[in-house]
């Protein structure tokens, strides 16, 4: 096999998979049948497409490598389209509901039978980037106000697209976290929503709308297959993406659902402490990771749950292998298809690569020649600076 990574340690925890029913009960099959009916009558849908990689397959010693390539979809270059907007929506309908005394339809909403109500709701939330700018959007197609708290590290240029769909930016100088206590803290004092991606005691109901807005995307990937992939390697961050892939996985397959391994960057593997000690666990980040949406030191609670029940391995990954990553995708191997990607898009495809690059740790996580891997490209190019200076040999920005 070419090398086609530099040397890369992967560190890797086999977690202790508790037996249970979170991918059913935290995440309901009417949770994502819900979603689903909605979010495919907006304007603009489209299933994003499912790209086979089979000549870096090959090369790579594996029967097959499927990426889900989010970076169409509706325009804003990521997954997180599906998530923010919907629960956007949600909370939307829950507060006009409560305010009228009566139940109101999503559809109403969508159509600006309560245009009114929704201007004087005001959601916010805190971002790396792409759930901001899928609730920017959310907002800008509802008509409600938004504020997007953003920590010192995010892109301007990722700053200005949110600022573009009329969200109201604040830049704090702390870190990702550090932001999403200022969002809740100002929300609570002004009456405001916050519309997270991730949960903590007594706030369930956005996160579990973000989540199941992601089951879209699972669904157009299982609608796609005539078997299950053995396995899926997802990326980290708080963890609502793996958790509420895992669950649409499991709802669908059953008993025939792939091995999920969840990919972190070492600089910022919040998860991957969690699968370690076995419950949700902190991650003080010292050090920015390129890849920006995966920055987050504290689990979401609630995707915890379905993570403890179906995540069999936890891997980082270092710095080095996300550049090179990228630029694989964007040049591939002769009669792979070309992807442009961000950052954040790569983590399961890098880690895929370099555990193939050790005999011992493919063995650990059963990856052989007949293996068959689901990748989640999350995201397109959502910062053209960042990507362009990558594609010129950056191997850090």
């Amino acid at each position: 096999m070419t090398k086609l990574l530099p040397s890369a340690r992967v560190g890797h925890v086999a977690a202790t998979m508790r037996s249970g029913d979170a991918a059913h009960r935290v995440l309901s099959e009417q949770d994502f049948a819900t979603a689903r009916a909605e979010i495919t009558q907006w304007d603009g849908y489209a299933p994003t497409p499912l790209v086979s990689l089979a000549a870096l397959a090959a090369e790579i010693g594996i029967g097959e490598i499927l990426y889900k390539d989010e970076g169409p979809r509706f325009g804003l270059g990521s997954f997180k389209a599906l998530g923010g907007s919907y629960a956007a929506l949600r909370v939307l309908q829950r507060q006009i509901s409560e305010k009228l005394g009566h139940d109101v339809s999503l559809v109403d909403i969508r159509t600006d039978k309560y245009k009114d109500e929704c201007a004087g709701i005001t959601l916010v939330s805190a971002t790396d980037g792409n759930h901001g700018r899928s609730l920017a959007w959310g907002c800008q197609r509802f008509g409600a106000p938004c504020r997007i708290y953003i920590h010192a590290e995010v892109s301007e240029g990722r700053a200005q697209a949110m600022r573009d769909l009329g969200a109201n930016v604040i830049r704090i100088t702390g870190d990702y976290d550090e932001s999403v206590l200022l969002a809740k803290s100002e929300a609570e004092e002004n009456g405001w929503f916050v519309v997270s991606d991730t949960s903590w005691e007594g706030y369930s109901e956005p996160p579990r709308d973000v989540m199941s807005g992601y089951g879209v995307m699972t669904s157009e990937i299982c609608d796609a297959l005539d078997q299950a992939p053995t396995h899926v390697f997802l990326q980290g961050g708080v963890g609502g993406l793996a958790a509420g892939v895992a669950a649409g996985l499991r709802q669908y397959w059953g008993a025939e659902s792939p091995r999920v391994v969840i990919v972190e960057p070492e600089l910022a593997a919040c998860l991957f402490e969690s699968g370690r000690a076995g419950a949700p666990t902190n991650f003080a980040i010292a050090e920015e990771t390129l890849m920006a949406g995966l920055s987050c030191g504290e689990p979401s609670g609630m995707a915890w749950e379905i993570l403890a029940e179906e995540a069999a391995d936890f891997l980082t990954i270092p710095e080095s292998v996300v550049a090179p990553t990228v630029r694989l995708m964007a040049r591939p191997l002769q009669g792979d298809t070309a992807v442009e990607v961000g950052e954040s898009a790569i983590a399961g495809l890098a880690a895929l690569i370099a555990v193939r690059q050790d005999a011992a740790l493919s063995a650990k996580l059963g990856l052989d020649a007949q293996s068959r891997v689901l990748l989640i490209g999350s995201e397109g190019v959502t910062d053209p600076d960042i990507f362009a200076r990558i594609m010129d040999g950056a191997d850090a920005i």
